[in-house]
């Protein structure tokens, strides 16, 4: 894909298709942040949500557990979605890909080319 343009909107429909648990990196239980608006969204339309924050690890977020790391999530996982700067995703996509997500989504803003390339 070129990422320096729009993604189609089928690519993006048929991904969301696809994935059933979505770990969100970044997650926050601040109601204000954008994520957990994004959380609280994608929670309610039926997707299994794991939110991932080292800050908030072993509380909750909306009645879900919070993960230090993508590498402690028990279970497999389909989407990784960063709400991180764009200089720590490429950390958070090599993590992704440890942990054989089959989706790496960067929000809006959040752009790393090196991270896009391995991924």
């Amino acid at each position: 894909m070129n990422h320096d343009e729009d993604y189609p909107a089928e690519y993006l429909a048929g991904i969301l298709k696809e994935v059933k648990t979505i770990a969100m990196v970044g997650a926050s239980s601040d109601a204000a942040k954008f994520s957990y608006g994004v959380l609280r969204v994608l929670h309610e339309t039926g997707y299994d949500m794991i939110p991932v924050n080292p800050l908030e690890a072993g509380g909750e977020i909306r009645g879900l557990k919070v993960e230090d790391s993508l590498a402690s999530i028990e279970r497999p996982v389909d989407m990784v979605q960063v709400f991180r700067t764009s200089e720590a995703a490429y950390a958070v996509t090599e993590e992704a890909i440890e942990i054989g997500a089959k989706v790496v989504w960067m929000q809006i803003g959040v752009r790393n080319d090196e991270a896009a390339k391995m991924a």
